[in-house]
């Protein structure tokens, strides 16, 4: 039986089986403008749209869900979910969940700060002293999240943690450059917070589900199709709409020499 046959088949009776019971696919994702967000009640973003775009060619029904970070990833673990939307690849999750070989986006970690209190800086090692705001619920990398010479301060929000910053409670916070750029304009507080160019790490944003029964075929379907909508001019004017360059395009010249650090968003244990 040919490979391509029998990948179809496999993706099929994915969806008839959830057919068959009535049900969709769970995927859980927190809001992450502009990757995935809700506004005025409709789901959008570059990975929401390029997600259900995929799906919807696949044939397969999905049910959204909008949650905190911990309890994506708790639902995850409990099987209350079937998948996440832009989760990092981890090593230690590979028992059980699927990653597709394409994709979705690239992030760039980076750190604000304001203009009131600027703390412009190339390396961590200038951050001495300092109070950096963090998201709970991410892992960052290892040279941040142990350091000595700065204390981390988590926030329940990624709004929260401008707020602290314009109040002056927090020196910086760390967080994607585009999620950090929408932030200032949606919040209003562009003139008052400056981002720092040191790209603090780089990762790949991915669709990724549980290992189950035809979830292996279904995850080679997804990353096939995505590659190819990513070809499309449909897609490119997705990504120009949401200020993205394709997923596959790295700028070197935005890739420091801290590229390796890896900042892992999608953990469970850190604060």
């Amino acid at each position: 039986m040919p490979v391509i046959f029998q990948l179809l088949t496999a993706v099929l009776f994915t969806c008839l089986s959830l057919t068959a019971r009535g049900e969709k696919l769970r995927i859980v994702t927190e809001p992450w403008a502009p990757y995935v967000y809700e506004e005025n009640g409709k789901s959008l973003g570059l990975d929401y749209e390029t997600t259900a775009i995929v799906f919807k060619r696949l044939g397969i029904e999905v049910e959204w869900q909008f949650l905190p970070w911990k309890r994506c990833l708790s639902m995850l673990e409990t099987g209350q979910a079937d998948g996440a939307l832009d989760i990092f690849h981890s090593e230690e999750r590979d028992a059980t969940l699927l990653y597709p070989s394409e994709p979705l986006s690239e992030v760039q970690f980076v750190m604000f700060y304001a203009n009131e209190r600027p703390h412009p800086f190339r390396t961590l090692d200038e951050l001495r002293g300092l109070t950096i705001g963090t998201s709970p619920g991410y892992l960052y990398s290892e040279d941040f999240r142990n350091s000595t010479l700065f204390t981390r301060e988590p926030a329940p929000s990624h709004e929260a943690n401008f707020g602290k910053l314009v109040r002056g409670r927090i020196d910086l916070l760390i967080t994607d450059r585009r999620v950090g750029q929408h932030l200032l304009d949606e919040l209003g507080i562009r003139d008052k917070i400056t981002e720092n160019p040191t790209v603090i790490s780089q990762q790949s944003q991915f669709l990724a589900v549980r290992r189950n029964a035809g979830m292996d075929l279904l995850v080679q379907r997804f990353g096939a199709e995505l590659k190819r909508f990513k070809r499309e001019p449909a897609y490119a004017e997705l990504s120009a709409r949401y200020g993205a360059a394709p997923a596959n395009v790295i700028n070197p010249a935005s890739a420091t020499a801290t590229r390796a650090k890896t900042v892992e968003q999608q953990e469970s244990g850190a604060q």
